[in-house]
């Protein structure tokens, strides 16, 4: 079993299988440099190396690891071989009697030794500190800072390991990307103690190996909150886009107990735009997820929770109180709750995309993927602000971009200012009239089938493709609870009382508020309502007017 002193300075491994000589080592090592390192002893090279996992977990850092040649089981040399696997950039010493200083010459190449020493080392003052300060005064001109953040290791073309970094990424959550076909995500799999069978494996900032976590287990474990601080609030908003957070600003800071529920990563569509140039205030534009992490941070400071990776699969009335019921379950109650579920791109219909959703198929996720498309031909589905602002995005890195549009052109679906962009970037090309036929690759995708408005077809040679189609309300969940239109839109307001007939069930003396469901005291923002206009601004401009109604509907209560 590994000991070691102190809990966060670089340290100095010790392994050797005499107790005597291993605690000696350790006192030796200790009387020196205890003060600036921390020492680890070990007993065994097994013990040693699970040791050594354990650190790299935790994100420490390794200067030099000092190893008894005679050990069972496992060698001293063995034991360095495999530790390079772990901390390739520690110092290696070797200890070993004077019979065995063939193998430890031997072992200069075997394990890239640094130095052996023979034992014993006595007097310390000359023989063992001389040596060890110049191995960590090496090792120090290194630039060996560790980077405190979350890591994930996957495979390149894997969907579930596209989806653990969307959702890391869109929760704001730094982390770094290893594939687990390179020696660096091998040798973090190795000190996870993980094969690689099963991927994605995230290891949290603290060290913690979480395997093929679901969004609810990671979302916890990267510091996200996900449990509601209460049983009853004022006011619950479910979607965290543009409306729910500015419900949730609103709400807070209007002094109403508030909690802001959201399936997925906060932001909603806006929150994956690269540049949003027509938001007020902004001159300059502003990224998806600027704009999200800023009003995270206000609604947060006006007292607002804000819970991550809960699905909401159930709403009821209960007298005065409103039941919100999240999937597990679990439910809290509010005076009143307000709708903000938002929309999500259409699936294609393509054969093919489904297989390979994930792997080179993307909805959204352009800022994700970006990186990984330098130099390469992307193909882009779609005709409105967000295929625009996806395509100007990648352009700056892909060899070529092509947008493909159902439409005769962009002008019915974008905005002036983007048509304008695209149409004065070199590498973009726009193919109206145009729709993907099909996809096809193994494993990932390769080649995409597009037909033209007059039916003909062409293959061509294709790794990415970015779709942003369509509007599909999150409101399945409401079916039997609010009223919805034919497409499953909610309906509010006027909308809900033609020829000034209030809504079947309507109880109150009054007609419903403007952004008021059927059911009475439950308020609707943002795309997820019936004919929304389906921007940014407007939808937090409605998230801020349906807290105004949400306190005229508490007085009268």
């Amino acid at each position: 079993m590994a000991q070691a002193d102190g809990a966060t300075r670089t340290v100095i491994m010790t392994v050797d299988d005499d107790p005597g000589v291993s605690r000696a080592v350790a006192r030796d090592l200790r009387r020196r440099y205890g003060a600036s390192y921390r020492i680890v002893r070990a007993e065994s090279g097994e013990s040693a190396l699970q040791a050594l996992r354990e650190l790299k977990l935790r994100g420490d850092l390794v200067a030099v690891i000092l190893a008894d040649y005679r050990m069972p089981q496992m060698n001293g040399i063995e034991f360095l071989e495999q530790a390079m696997d772990v901390y390739p950039a520690a110092r290696r010493v070797l200890l070993t009697a004077y019979a065995d200083t063939d193998a430890a010459i031997d072992a200069i190449n075997v394990v890239d030794l640094d130095h052996y020493l023979l034992k014993p080392w006595d007097p310390p003052e000359e023989k063992l500190y001389p040596v060890l300060d110049d191995l960590l005064g090496a090792w120090r001109a290194g630039d060996h800072r560790p980077v405190p953040s979350t890591k994930v290791v996957g495979h390149r073309w894997s969907a579930r390991s596209s989806e653990v970094r969307e959702f890391l990424a869109r929760n704001q959550v730094p982390y770094r990307w290893y594939s687990a076909e390179e020696p660096e995500g091998r040798r973090l799999l190795s000190a996870a103690g993980q094969d690689g069978e099963r991927l994605p494996v995230v290891i949290t900032a603290d060290g913690t190996p979480l395997v093929e976590p679901e969004a609810p287990e990671l979302a916890a474990r990267v510091g996200l909150a996900t449990t509601p601080a209460a049983d009853f609030y004022d006011l619950v908003v479910i979607g965290g886009g543009p409306a729910g957070l500015g419900a949730a600003v609103y709400g807070a800071s209007e002094g109403l107990r508030t909690v802001l529920v959201e399936r997925s990563a906060t932001g909603g569509q806006a929150g994956q735009s690269s540049r949003i140039e027509n938001y007020l205030g902004f001159p300059d534009g502003v990224s998806g997820g600027q704009l999200t992490e800023r009003a995270r941070r206000q609604a947060s400071k006006f007292g607002a929770e804000i819970l991550t990776a809960r699905e909401v699969t159930g709403l009821e009335a209960s007298g005065a109180a409103r039941i919100v019921r999240f999937s597990d379950g679990s439910s809290i109650a509010a005076h009143s709750v307000i709708l903000a579920t938002g929309v999500s791109y259409r699936q294609l219909a393509a054969p093919g995309t489904d297989d390979l959703t994930g792997c080179g198929v993307f909805y959204g996720s352009a800022l994700t993927e970006a990186a990984a498309c330098q130099d390469h031909d992307v193909y882009i589905v779609g005709g409105a602000n967000s295929a625009g602002q996806a395509a100007m995005f990648l352009s700056r890195g892909a060899k070529s971009v092509t947008l493909l549009v159902r439409g005769r052109s962009l002008t019915a679906s974008m905005s002036h200012y983007l048509i304008r962009q695209i149409e004065e970037t070199p590498n973009i090309r726009v193919r109206c009239g145009t729709v993907v036929e099909s996809a096809h690759g193994d494993g990932h995708l390769e080649r995409l089938t597009l037909r033209d408005e007059h039916g003909s077809t062409e293959l061509v040679d294709a790794q990415w493709l970015f779709v942003f189609i369509g509007a599909a309300p999150h409101t399945d969940w409401l079916d039997g609870t609010v009223l919805r239109d034919e497409r499953g839109f909610i309906l509010a307001g006027p909308d809900l009382t033609p020829g000034g007939r209030p809504p079947a069930g309507w109880e109150l003396d009054r007609p419903p508020y403007h952004l008021e469901t059927s059911v009475p005291g439950v308020f609707v923002a943002g795309d997820a309502r019936a004919e929304s206009a389906k921007r940014v601004a407007s939808a937090v401009g409605e998230g801020a007017m349906a807290v105004m109604l949400v306190h005229r509907y508490l007085e009268q209560s």
